[in-house]
């Protein structure tokens, strides 16, 4: 059983393991604390027994600008779920509660991740959620990995052709 909460400052060192344990990029406190202070409902927790971390979902909103006008990006920065507690749904409570977020509360028109090439249980969850591939960022990892930005469109008045317009520089 577990609980998906919004994260709180004593998280952090909970979740800066999760971060380093489960992940190959590793991010410094003051990344999640930035975050968290701009966009306190786009950071989200997973509680699993005793009050333990299990998983936690990082994002931001960013802001661009198209011939379509001025678009919210919401940007799912970091997901992590420890490898015990997988396959439970946990990571899709995670997305589903960071999108529902990144709409409601920050308006996002569209939401947008990277992946790497490799990591196939990953590429499945953000398909099966409706994500869609836009392209292919070559070597964007630290240790030469290939990445996909993949995205998915949450308000009418966003095209495909808006997130191209808007991303389409990062991929090949």
């Amino acid at each position: 059983m577990f609980k998906i909460r919004f994260y709180r400052p004593e998280d952090i060192d909970q979740v800066q393991r999760l971060n380093r344990v489960f992940l190959p990029e590793h991010y410094p406190p003051y990344f999640f604390d930035e975050n968290f202070r701009r966009f306190p409902k786009a950071f989200i927790v997973a509680e699993g027994p005793n009050k333990t971390l299990v998983g936690y979902v990082m994002c931001r909103v960013e802001r661009g600008f198209t011939r379509g006008g001025m678009f919210n990006m919401g940007h799912i920065l970091s997901i992590a779920v420890d490898k015990g507690f997988r396959r439970m749904g946990i990571g899709t409570s995670l997305m589903l509660e960071a999108e529902k977020n990144l709409v409601n509360e920050y308006k996002a028109d569209f939401i947008y991740l990277e992946v790497r090439v490799s990591n196939k249980p990953a590429i499945n969850l953000y398909k099966k959620l409706g994500y869609e591939f836009l392209g292919v960022m070559p070597s964007y990892y630290h240790d030469g990995e290939d990445g996909y930005l993949m995205y998915k469109i949450t308000s009418a008045r966003t095209s495909k052709n808006d997130v191209k317009a808007l991303l389409g520089d990062r991929i090949k």
